[in-house]
This record gives structure tokens, sequence and C-alpha cells, in this order.
């Protein structure tokens, strides 16, 4: 490129060309199944910026479990100069571990983290207080954890993901899947083309306001595929959008300060009665 077009792009589009290339090359990864590298690279990236002690714990567990451990569903392969090392990268691991299990946090977090909880708590239960007379309950919440299935099942847990991806500014996905659940349930052949026609335009369209990660042939396939929508011309991408949400935002999730406070919080009212 030459230096005088060069600098004309202003510093903040190149910053999202370089987001676009990066969502791209993803996605790439993905399609051909072989994403466990760069998504080991963002985990350990995200780990050197963790300055919490207790957040350590589970990050280094989350990666030796997820990448590092035999029997890891992603496990990444390690490179030549890395096995003629002295010390085993996944004793290491196991190390970091051992060093941070016992780990306690400090009085002012756990108050913090205390009023977290109840605070969350409350907002939850007035939010459904009008339509439903079931409350939330500690063995609820901790189903949560069995998997996202069970989480989405959930209209306390559906609210508390929503609520934590809202925090993280990353929403888009959990929007889109609960627009096409919505969406499979259109009877009208003329509301599903106008439907179709909106979520082509909110989710799935390049730099579309909530722009979802997909890949190149999905996105092209719907868009031919609104033109005379069905049931399930949104299904391909819904599947990867679960399946990024599964993989990347349920773990980031289970390990949120919004729902270790509300299960703290929870367990603390169970234990008094």
């Amino acid at each position: 490129m030459p230096k005088l077009l060069f600098s004309k792009i202003r510093i903040n589009e190149f910053k999202d060309l370089l987001q676009r290339f990066f969502a791209a090359f993803r996605s790439f990864l993905q399609s051909e199944f072989s994403e466990e590298n760069i998504e080991f690279w963002l985990a350990c990236r995200d780990y050197r910026e963790t300055t919490s002690p207790a957040d350590l714990f589970w990050k280094a567990k989350e990666i030796y479990q997820e990448f590092l451990h035999p029997q890891a569903q992603r496990q990444v392969r390690r490179l030549p100069w890395a096995q003629t090392q002295s010390q085993d990268p996944l004793v290491e691991v196991r190390e970091t571990l051992t060093q941070t299990q016992h780990f306690n946090m400090e009085p002012d977090d756990r108050r913090r983290n205390k009023n977290l909880g109840k605070n969350f708590m409350c907002r939850l239960q007035c939010m459904f207080s009008h339509s439903t007379s079931e409350r939330l309950s500690l063995e609820d919440t901790q189903q949560w954890s069995q998997s996202m299935e069970r989480l989405l099942e959930s209209k306390y847990g559906l609210a508390t993901f929503r609520t934590f991806l809202k925090s993280e500014f990353s929403d888009e996905n959990i929007e889109f899947w609960l627009t096409c659940e919505e969406y499979k349930k259109i009877n009208s052949s003329f509301r599903m083309s106008s439907k179709a026609k909106k979520i082509y335009e909110q989710f799935i369209k390049a730099e579309a306001p909530k722009e979802i990660n997909i890949d190149y042939y999905t996105r092209e396939q719907i868009k031919r595929a609104v033109k005379t929508p069905t049931l399930q011309c949104f299904e391909d991408a819904q599947k990867i959008v679960y399946g990024l949400m599964e993989r990347d935002s349920y773990p980031r999730f289970l390990r949120s300060d919004i729902y270790r406070s509300l299960l703290e919080s929870l367990a603390s009212d169970a234990i008094k009665g």
C-alpha cells in the first residue's frame, strides 16, 4: 500500500480492519476444526493480563483441562523445542494450580461479592415477580453449571447469562440465538419474510449493528435464503453461534463474579434457613 494512501487511513479504521481480519481468521480455523491453537493463544493472553490470584487459579485450571491435559478435547501440539526442556510445561501448569488453590479472598472482596450477589438476586426476583410464583433457588442455580442447555432452559439462568454478556459488550450471539428461536415459531409467510429480512439486516450482513461471527459461506447462504425464507434459513448460523457461546462465553460466565457471587448469596441464605 503506498505511504500516501496509508497515511489517510485513520487509526480507528485500521484497528477495525485488524479486528475484522482476526475475526475472519478465527472463523476460517473454526470451519476447518483447527481453532485450538488460536484459542489457546487467546486464553494465554487473557491469563497474562489477570491480576487476581483467585482468577489466576480458575483460568490456569481451565487452560490445563482444555488445552494441555493429555486427554484434553482441544489439546495443542507441543513444539519440538518445548519437549527438550528439563521442565515439562504440563508440570508447570500443575504447579501453578498447586500454588494458587489455597488462596483466600480478602475480606473486602468477600463483602463486595456478597453485596453483588444479593443485589442481583433481588433484581432477578423482581424481574419475574409478576409472571411466576417460582423463586430462584440454590439448587437451580447450581444446575446451570451442568451444561449451557440447562442454563438457557432456566428463565433466571437466561436472564443472568444475558446480563453477563451485556456487561462484556458481547451479547450479539445470545440475542441472535433467541431471535432465531422466536423466528422458528412464526406461522405467517408474510411475517416470516419481514422477520427474516430484519434478522439479516441486524445480525448477518457485513457491518450489521449486531454482526455475529460466522464464516463467509454461511453468510452468503443466508443472503440468498432470505429472498424466499423458510423456518430453517438461519439454522446453520444458529448452530455456529451456539457452539461459540458454549466454547467461549459459557465457561467465562461460570467463572464470572456475577455467577459466583449469586451462588454465594443463595448458599448463605440456605444456611440461614
